[in-house]
C-alpha cells in the first residue's frame, strides 16, 4: 500500500532529509586519499546524533554501521572498515536518518583525488539519470515513466543498470511501497499522486549489469569487477514540481 503523506509528515521528512544533506556535505569535504571508511562512518553518526536523530541503517536487518561505504566495484551496501581511501578510487556513500518518526535517505558517488575520465563519466551519467527520472515524477504520470527515463539515460551512455536492487517508497518506514525500479517500459505501474514520497536511486555499472553478493551477506559487487556508481534522493511528489527533501 502506498502511503500518501500529509503536510505534517512532509515537514518532518524535510527535517530528516536536511540532516542527511548535512552529512553528505561534511563527508564530501573530508573524502580524500588516506581517510578510512570507519572515520567517515563515525563522522556521519556524530552529526546525526548531535541533531537528535538516529542513523536509519545502523541495526537495520543487522547492518552494523551508519553509512554504506561502497568502493569502486562495490555497487551498494559496503560495510565501513579500517580500509583507507586511495587516489583514483570512487566511493559511494549512502546515508539515512530517522528524526521525529520519519526517515530521509540519499546517496552520492564521489571521486577520491584525481580519477579517470571514464569514472568521471560514470558518476556524471548516474547523477544525470536521477534528474531525468525526476523530471517524470509528476502527478498523473506512471511510476514506470521514472524508471524508463533512468534506463534510457544510462544505456544511451553505454553503461548498464543494476536490476536486483531498486528505489522505494519512504516515510515512517525506511522502505515502503512502491518499489521504484531503474528500468522498464513507460506508462506502467502506479499512477503518481501528490504526497507520494519516493527514494529514487539509480545504481549504474560501467560494465555489465550482473552483480553478486559477498559472503558477509551485505556487500554487493559487480560480477566483472568494473566500477559502479550510485545516486539517490528522497523526493516528494506535489501538484507542481517534485521536491527533493534531501538537499540543503
Amino acid at each position: 500500500m502506498i502511503i500518501i503523506k500529509n503536510k505534517d509528515s512532509i515537514s518532518k521528512m524535510k527535517e530528516a532529509g536536511t540532516l542527511v544533506a548535512l552529512v553528505h556535505q561534511k563527508l564530501k569535504e573530508i573524502i580524500t586519499p588516506g581517510i578510512s571508511l570507519l572515520e567517515l562512518d563515525r563522522e556521519a553518526e556524530k552529526i546525526i546524533r548531535e541533531h537528535g536523530a538516529i542513523p536509519s541503517f545502523k541495526g537495520y536487518e543487522g547492518f552494523p554501521n551508519t553509512i554504506c561505504a561502497s568502493m569502486d566495484e562495490v555497487v551498494v551496501h559496503g560495510i565501513p572498515s579500517s580500509r583507507r581511501l586511495k587516489e583514483g578510487e570512487i566511493i559511494s556513500i549512502d546515508v539515512g536518518a530517522l528524526k521525529d518518526g520519519y526517515h530521509g535517505d540519499a546517496a552520492f558517488t564521489a571521486a577520491v583525488g584525481v580519477i579517470s575520465p571514464e569514472k568521471e563519466k560514470l558518476i556524471s551519467v548516474t547523477e544525470d539519470s536521477f534528474f531525468k527520472g525526476l523530471q517524470m515524477a509528476k502527478v498523473g504520470n506512471r511510476l514506470g515513466d521514472i524508471s524508463h527515463a533512468i534506463q534510457k539515460t544510462v544505456e544511451s551512455a553505454g553503461f548498464s543498470i543494476v536490476r536486483e536492487f531498486v528505489g522505494h517508497g519512504i516515510g515512517e518506514d525506511l522502505h515502503e511501497d512502491p518499489a521504484v525500479p531503474n528500468y522498464g517500459p513507460p506508462g506502467r505501474g502506479p499512477r503518481l499522486e501528490a504526497g507520494m514520497a519516493l527514494a529514487i536511486e539509480p545504481m549504474v555499472n560501467m560494465g555489465g549489469s550482473n552483480i553478486e553478493i559477498l559472503e558477509d551477506g551485505w556487500t554487493v559487487v559487480t560480477k566483472d569487477k568494473q566500477p559502479s556508481a550510485h545516486y539517490e534522493h528522497t523526493v516528494i511528489i506535489t501538484e507542481s514540481e517534485p521536491i527533493i527533501l534531501t538537499r540543503l
